[in-house]
């Protein structure tokens, strides 16, 4: 039974190519003996099992899982500054390991700004590590804003941005996605940790960055921005495609649990179409609507402007 669900996994994968040629390519096996094996005839090994689905990405946790059991994955937990380069590295893995083409579909329930987009040699990126990492270590001291030094892993980041930016995209918002970061700007400030004339310039970069997503919105027929106002939104990435899904489900800012059940899968993509179905496009309602949803963004910006003046 194991044998016969991995190579329904493995045909899902090569379309028309042959599959005993497939076999006896990766397993160096004569046709024969590839042929023995994708008839039943013959098993694989535990190595040539592995083998097999190493090489197609095929997870093993596939054999294992039952409509109210499967296995995840679990990214490694950020507790230090130092951790974040390995966090960043296996998220670019991650997206280097996807098919990444026209099949493949990217859903992000935005709770917070998709963090994809801080991810650059700005304040507005300095500051956001420097909040995550006071939030998520509970040995971190807390200094002043400008004496924070993350490491350099721009390499990575710059990377990871422009792999997410270049995929068909659906996010979907409302307007409280911008609300969290507003709140980390006016507590530093608050607790005099973040200067005015730093806090200015993060507003700044801020809106620059709202004003371009606005533009991508119009411009953009890859990126889909809808408006929620009934769901909670949640931060939850799926990456939707026929033969290799991801569901990512965030444990904290810097953790994931990673879902590829197949079942799991299809589920997450019902759900998040019938929040679209709730939602307004914001690339196909007008100027207007999409005036008013980015204003609202923008207004708040202003308001915590003139709180720090």
């Amino acid at each position: 039974m194991h044998q016969e669900l991995l190579l329904k996994q493995i045909r899902r994968k090569i379309g028309d190519k042959s599959l005993n040629d497939e076999i006896a390519n990766i397993l160096n096996i004569s046709y024969d003996a590839a042929h023995r094996r994708t008839s039943l005839k013959a098993k694989f090994s535990f190595e040539e099992a592995l083998e097999l689905a190493k090489y197609y990405q095929i997870s093993l946790d596939h054999f294992l899982t039952s409509d109210h059991r499967i296995l995840v994955q679990k990214t490694t937990a950020v507790t230090e500054t130092g951790d974040l380069q390995s966090f960043f590295r296996h998220n670019l893995n991650i997206f280097e390991n996807l098919p990444l083409s026209d099949g493949m579909t990217i859903y992000y329930s935005a709770k917070d700004i998709p963090f994809f987009y801080t991810l650059s040699d700005t304040m507005l990126s300095r500051f956001k590590v420097y909040v995550w990492m006071n939030l998520l270590n509970a040995k971190q001291v807390f200094v002043p804003f400008m004496e924070f030094y993350p490491p350099d892993f721009n390499v990575d980041t710059k990377e990871l941005r422009k792999k997410y930016e270049e995929q068909k995209v659906v996010e979907l918002w409302n307007d409280h996605t911008v609300s969290s970061i507003l709140q980390q700007i006016l507590f530093y400030f608050e607790t005099g940790l973040l200067k005015k004339s730093e806090a200015r310039v993060i507003l700044q970069e801020l809106t620059e960055l709202i004003q371009y997503l606005e533009e991508k919105t119009e411009n953009n027929p890859r990126f889909q921005l809808y408006e929620n106002e009934l769901m909670h939104l949640s931060n939850d990435i799926f990456f939707h495609h026929p033969q290799q899904p991801l569901f990512a489900i965030p444990t904290n800012m810097f953790g994931y649990i990673l879902i590829n059940d197949e079942k799991t899968c299809r589920e997450t993509q019902n759900y998040f179409e019938h929040q679209i179905k709730n939602s307004k496009s914001l690339n196909t309602s007008g100027n207007r609507d999409r005036k008013v949803f980015f204003n609202k963004m923008h207004r708040q910006i202003e308001n915590l402007g003139e709180k720090l003046r």
